[in-house]
This record gives structure tokens, C-alpha cells and sequence, in this order.
């Protein structure tokens, strides 16, 4: 249940361990401390946010996946192959960028799930 709630706080991108919002300077850059309850945000560890990284590749691509598999199912036997391509290839540019924030969000909550704050 907890970690509903905190994935639910991430989402919204508001801190996963108090629900402050603010946590964004502007659509990239994240604040150190959270606003609200002072959580480090990126733990105090060197490399955190390559978890991000990862976190926000996966979404990317299982998003630009669902999108082709829909497209091409609906417009089965005939799909628009040239389309797909080129959509496909200007939605892997532009997804990391829209769902960055949310990875960072996403990510944090992933690790207080597995190590509550204090436990750094």
C-alpha cells in the first residue's frame, strides 16, 4: 500500500515521501533538498541517477513499443510503415524529454519503497 501511495506522490511529480510539490526547478532540474520534509532527492549517492536513466529509457521504449503495436493492429493488413518509421524515430527522440521529470520522481520512490528515509 505504501508503495502505491509513494508511486501515486511520483507520478504527480511531488516528493514520494511527503507530497510537497516544488520539486522542479524547471522541466530538468530537480531541486536538492525537497521542499517539504528536506529529503535529499538524490539520496547522497554518487551515480543515482543513472537508476533515473534507466527508469526513464524503459518508459520510453515501452511506450514508443505499445504505440507501434496499436497503430499497426488498427490499421491491419495495411499498415502505414513510413509513418511508423518516421514517427517511431521522432517519438524515441522526444519521450526521454517528456517523461524525464517522472523517471526522477518515479526512480526516488522505487528507492524508498526498499530504504525509508534514514537509511541512506
Amino acid at each position: 500500500m505504501r508503495t502505491l501511495l509513494l508511486a501515486a506522490r511520483a507520478l504527480r511529480l511531488r516528493c514520494p515521501n511527503c507530497g510537497a510539490g516544488g520539486l522542479f526547478r524547471g522541466w530538468v532540474r530537480m531541486r536538492q533538498q525537497c521542499p517539504g520534509c528536506g529529503l535529499h532527492l538524490e539520496r547522497n549517492e554518487s551515480g543515482y541517477v543513472v537508476g533515473a536513466y534507466m527508469f526513464n529509457i524503459a518508459a520510453s521504449e515501452l511506450v514508443g513499443v505499445a504505440i507501434l503495436l496499436a497503430v499497426a493492429a488498427a490499421t491491419w493488413p495495411n499498415p502505414p510503415w513510413t509513418l511508423l518509421t518516421w514517427g517511431g524515430a521522432a517519438l524515441m527522440l522526444a519521450a526521454p524529454v517528456v517523461f524525464y521529470p517522472f523517471a526522477k520522481t518515479l526512480f526516488l520512490a522505487f528507492d524508498l519503497a526498499f530504504r525509508p528515509p534514514g537509511q541512506e
